[in-house]
């Protein structure tokens, strides 16, 4: 696969070249650095992408930096508050309107019944000459004409103006929805966009020490998961809290006795909401903890699914699988059960409130202390009231929840990136190939050396290849070359120019690659081996194919170039799928080349296909070859036998033979047959492929 066409976009070929450590279940390893077996609750400070980091319970920090992302929507957020305060305090002043709708009603039901002929204040003192002073209060805070019966007028303008009062503020809520549902998608869209470009500018050991599964996890449910908090819980919570203060408000105007009885509410509603929301937050990391390492253990099944029935894991994989399946249940239920507890509880202390002002409502209606119209609109308010501090605690599952997902997305978008170009350097458009190792070192992990003062020079034009036992760093080497990881000291240049003084996308340009693995993309055929040059012309693309022997398959095909790979790749063999990556990889043209054991997976008879077409592609430009098949090496220009790290043995097949070092045990192991018996074989050295 080229390189060229993907400029800073190195995920596709850096996973592929990892494909092996991805596959296996539980160890990662590849041909050149074994991790220890992978354990998720071991990971230091959550180097495993399927922990969270250890101080995964700061909400309010990720609550602030989630917060933060609205910032460059700051205008129209203002929009959505401001829409939401005039749907608020239209729906706040309807109830008191309405309490004078019905004492309208009240004071002409009682103003039909009293004597007409007399004023309202010589009823009222004639009330309390005959010792009925709390009728008599009663009757002064009415609006009544004696021997008069109910203002319709009035009254139809005051329940016109309660139905107004309603449908205004119902339409301000559906346009701050509308609205925020814009700024909500923008952000989301950005936040992806971001997590994209932070997964092509993370370094290749990123990968290699996370689970696949669960890095998609948070790129993909993490968000989504985000996305939803702050659609349904952001709007909600703010609407909810300005209709509170408005209702607190319109509470003390009315009543301020009933309204401290009402607030009683508050301080016992809070201290539930806090000590049930701190648990269930940590339960909600947990709960996205184990749904990243799930989707792992599925990913993984699904994977290496050929691999696992081979060697019979159906049941080892199962029972992990159960496992895991087990603690996401214990965590998402724990969790879900924790944060319903909040509303029942809060609806609780809403009711206690509840009788509290019915109970001393009707005792100051009936003194005549308040109107009955006021005791209405205060029962309404004290039901309005809970109704926001209810959605509040149902809206605060939601939140943890996004919270918790959101610290799990900037936790990979605060991973540690590769180092920044320093490109200073450019290559000519035709390079030579010429590629010299000065004294290079470098190891993945301080404590263990893997490459160590290497130097060689790969002349241009010609093939290098590259054998050794498992972890010599073959395949290291290689990926030094392609500054998929950066040296710990030495250089290595490109036609005498440092490839540190490179930017990646013109290195890589010059660069194609033929890996074990042979990916190929959803699409068709022909642009499997398009992606190599996506402004190849078809004439290049029919030529790749036919020196490569693309073509000679391809033709029996019923949709020819046009059929479509599935997800899987299935319906292409694995010896077919390899001549159509070296295809792509001949339709860049590339200086330099990498053959990454490109023919271990094929039969014997593809092999000779895929060999002729490597010979093609290998023709006037520099090759790495490696190999652990002796016999597709034998014409290499240069053969580098490695071993912990260090080059042993270099020369031509025959020159290596000759000398009966490392290079003769390795060949003798695979090729001497009953002469083998003869000859005595380094078990420690051979290679078994």
């Amino acid at each position: 696969m080229s390189a060229d066409k993907k400029g800073t976009s190195q995920n596709p070929a850096e996973s592929s070249v990892r494909a092996q450590a991805a596959n296996e279940p539980v160890v990662l390893e590849d041909d050149d650095f074994v991790e220890e077996e992978y354990k998720p609750g071991e990971a230091d400070g959550g180097m495993f992408g399927a922990m969270p980091a250890k101080k995964a319970q700061h909400f309010w920090p990720s609550a602030k930096r989630l917060m933060g992302l609205l910032k460059p929507e700051a205008a129209g957020i203002y929009v959505v508050v401001g829409m939401v305060i005039v749907s608020v305090v239209l729906n706040v002043i309807a109830p008191k309107v309405l309490g004078q709708a019905m004492d309208v009603i009240f004071g002409g039901v009682v103003g039909k019944q009293l004597p007409s002929g007399v004023s309202k204040d010589q009823f009222v003192e004639g009330l309390r000459a005959q010792g009925q002073n709390n009728f008599a209060d009663m009757v002064s805070r009415m609006e009544l004409v004696p021997g008069t019966g109910i203002d319709f007028q009035k009254l139809t303008v005051l329940i016109s103006a309660v139905l107004l009062m309603y449908f205004v503020a119902n339409i301000f809520l559906w346009l701050q929805g509308y609205v925020l549902n814009r700024i909500v998608m923008k952000v989301i869209r950005q936040l992806r966009d971001d997590t994209e470009k932070k997964l092509n500018r993370l370094p290749l050991n990123y990968f290699d020490t996370r689970q696949r599964g669960d890095v998609l996890s948070r790129v993909t449910n993490d968000v989504d998961n985000v996305q939803q908090a702050l659609q349904q819980a952001f709007a909600q919570l703010i609407s909810s809290l300005l209709t509170v203060i408005g209702i607190v408000i319109m509470m003390f105007i009315v009543s301020w006795q009933l309204a401290l009885i009402a607030l009683i509410a508050l301080p016992l509603s809070g201290a539930a909401a806090g000590v049930i929301g701190a648990r269930s937050q940590k339960l909600f990391a947990a709960q996205w903890k184990n749904t990243g390492e799930l989707n792992g253990q599925i990913e993984e099944s699904f994977s290496g699914h050929d691999l696992v029935r081979v060697f019979g894991r159906d049941a080892d994989m199962l029972e992990r699988f159960e496992e895991r399946n087990e603690a996401l249940y214990k965590a998402s239920f724990g969790a879900q059960f924790v944060s319903g507890i909040i509303f029942p509880v809060m609806q609780f202390v809403s009711y206690l409130s509840y009788v509290g002002i019915a109970v001393v409502g009707g005792l100051r209606v009936a003194s005549g202390s308040m109107s009955l119209g006021d005791a209405t609109a205060f029962i309404q308010y004290s039901r309005e009231f809970t109704q926001p501090l209810g959605q509040m605690a149902g809206m605060a599952n939601m939140l943890q929840s996004g919270v918790a997902s959101a610290e799990r997305v900037f936790e990979f978008l605060d991973a540690d990136e590769q180092d920044a170009e320093t490109a200073t350097q450019h290559l000519p458009a035709k390079t030579d190939g010429h590629v010299e190792f000065q004294d290079v070192t470098f190891s993945y992990t301080p404590d263990k050396p893997l490459i160590e003062n290497l130097s060689f020079t790969a002349e241009p034009g010609h093939t290098v290849a590259i054998v050794g036992p498992t972890g010599a760093g073959k395949t290291t080497l290689v990926n030094l070359v392609m500054r998929f990881y950066e040296l710990n000291s030495g250089s290595i240049t490109l036609d005498g120019v440092d490839v540190t003084q490179l930017s990646r996308a013109e290195l890589r340009s010059k660069v194609g690659m033929v890996l074990q693995d042979a990916w190929l993309f959803g699409g068709t055929i022909y642009d499997n081996i398009r992606y190599g040059k996506l402004d190849a012309t078809e004439d290049q693309v029919m030529a790749a194919a036919k020196a490569t022997f693309v073509d000679r398959f391809v033709r029996a095909l019923p949709d020819g170039y046009d059929t479509v790979i599935d997800e899987e790749g299935n319906n292409v063999s694995a010896g077919e799928k390899q001549l159509i990556t070296i295809a792509r990889a001949f339709v860049a043209n590339p200086s330099l080349l990498i053959l990454d054991e490109a023919t271990s997976s094929v039969d014997t008879r593809t092999e000779l296909l895929v060999q002729k077409a490597m010979a093609a592609l290998r023709t006037d430009r520099t090759s790495f070859v490696i190999a652990h098949r002796l016999s597709t090496i034998r014409d290499a220009d240069t053969i580098l036998v490695m071993e912990n790290g260090k080059i042993v043995e270099q020369g031509n097949h025959q020159t290596l033979l000759a000398a009966e070092g490392a290079y003769y045990r390795l060949y003798m192991s695979q090729f001497a047959g009953a002469d083998a018996e003869e000859t005595p074989v380094d078990d420690s050295t051979a290679v078994h492929s």
